[in-house]
Formats: C-alpha cells, sequence, structure tokens
C-alpha cells in the first residue's frame, strides 16, 4: 500500500502549495548558481523527509501497538474508516474539541525555529528549515500518518511517510524554484478533488483489512489470522 502514500503526496502537494508554500517561496537559497540551487533545494527536501519519515516511524510504532494488542485483523479496515469519516466530518465539529491544543507550544517553537533559520543562507539552515518544515501540522499529513498507522510497523510505518514526502517534491520544487505557478483557480479545483483521493485510498485500506483474496488490493494474510494451534504457527512462520 506504499502507492497509496505517492498518491497522497502528489494530490495533496496542490494542498502544501497552500499551507507551506508561503515558506517555499521565501526559502534563502543561492541562485547565483545552479549547482548551489539544485543541492540546497535537495537539502531543504532531505530535511522534510526525515522530520516526516520519523514521526511516521512514531506513529508505526502506535500502529504496532494496536497490532498486539489484539487489532491486527482490522487494524487496516479500522484507519480507513478514521480516513473516510475526517473527510465526511464537517471541520467545525472537530474545531470544537480543539484536539491541537497541546501542540501549541510545540508548534510556537517549530515556527520559531523556522522563522530563526529563513534569515540564514547556509546549507545548515537550507536543511533546517525543511526539517522544522515537515513538523508543522497539515491536514494531509494527519491522513499519510494514519496510513503509517495502519502498517502496524516502525519501519513501514517511516518508509510510507517517507514515500509521501516524495510525492510532493515535484511541486515543492516548483514552489521554490518558480514561486506561486500554480493559479488560485486551478489550486482551489485540485483541493476540491483531494477529499475523493482521501476516501479513495480509506476504501483501499478497508478492503485490505478485509483479506478477500484480491492480489495487490486485498490480498489474504494468514499472518493477521490467530491461532491457538502451535502446528499452523509453525507452518505460517516456515512459509516466510
Amino acid at each position: 500500500m506504499l502507492w497509496t502514500a505517492l498518491v497522497l503526496g502528489l494530490a495533496g502537494s496542490f494542498h502544501c502549495i497552500g499551507m507551506c508554500g508561503p515558506i517555499a517561496f521565501v526559502i534563502p537559497v543561492d541562485r547565483s548558481s545552479k549547482t548551489k540551487l539544485i543541492f540546497q533545494t535537495f537539502l531543504y527536501h532531505l530535511g522534510r523527509l526525515i522530520s516526516y519519515s520519523f514521526i511516521g516511524m512514531l506513529f508505526g510504532l502506535i500502529g504496532k501497538g494496536l497490532y498486539l494488542a489484539g487489532f491486527q485483523q482490522r487494524l487496516s479496515i479500522l484507519m480507513g474508516v478514521i480516513m473516510i469519516l475526517l473527510v465526511i466530518i464537517p471541520v467545525t465539529i472537530f474545531n470544537k474539541f480543539n484536539f491541537s491544543k497541546p501542540l501549541y507550544k510545540i508548534i510556537a517553537k517549530v515556527k520559531s525555529k523556522l522563522g530563526l533559520y529563513l534569515n540564514k543562507k547556509s546549507n545548515k539552515a537550507l536543511f533546517s528549515i525543511g526539517f522544522f518544515n515537515g513538523f508543522l501540522p497539515c491536514g494531509l499529513v494527519y491522513m499519510a500518518l494514519i496510513g503509517s498507522v495502519s502498517t502496524g510497523n516502525s519501519i513501514q510505518g517511516a518508509l510510507y511517510m517517507a514515500v509521501f514526502g516524495v510525492g510532493t517534491i515535484p511541486m515543492m520544487t516548483g514552489a521554490i524554484l518558480l514561486g506561486n505557478f500554480v493559479n488560485l483557480s486551478l489550486r482551489t479545483k485540485i483541493q476540491k478533488v483531494i477529499p475523493v483521493f482521501v476516501v479513495i485510498i480509506g476504501l483501499l485500506f478497508i478492503l485490505r483489512g478485509l483479506g478477500l483474496g484480491i492480489p495487490y488490493v486485498s490480498p489474504s494474510d494468514a499472518k493477521l489470522q490467530i491461532s491457538n494451534n502451535p502446528a499452523e504457527c509453525v507452518t505460517v512462520e516456515n512459509n516466510d
């Protein structure tokens, strides 16, 4: 299901232009040299990918905890349902609960660090801008994190978020090199389609969890089956 992370990244990058675009537009890259420009842009993306991977690893561990707690057969289904609900339920309802309030202090520190490094032009600053950029709150990042939880594994969770980050690279690179090159009308139209992509991906996660035996979409996974028969467990291990 790693390809769903790439789809989220590619489709969501139009959303990223609106959220993180203002940062990308003012990144202090050295435009006097094409080599430096490319290298510093790479450092910015590398910083983002590392922070995404780190968060993905943490959420992958949460998924592993749910897996060990007995949700192994339904973890993918649960994450798919949550994805769909987050799209269907109006944002105003979530705003009433203010889930992000405990994170305000952390977010404030991240923004402070970003502001500090945006005034510098070193390679370290470019990497740091990308790294702290990856920790800024974003709805599409939250969706990708739900996907990383469904992997039930810290390494897979990190990889899921890294692939998501790779999907955002083309659009964010365009923002750095060309500025606001996507007109508002097109961006608005694409952003309206993004929830559809999220729902489709949520449905794919549900299908995957159902284990219907459909190759690549809903493969039957004997590893997710709990058995009290030691002989069956040995058989599964041997098949690995």
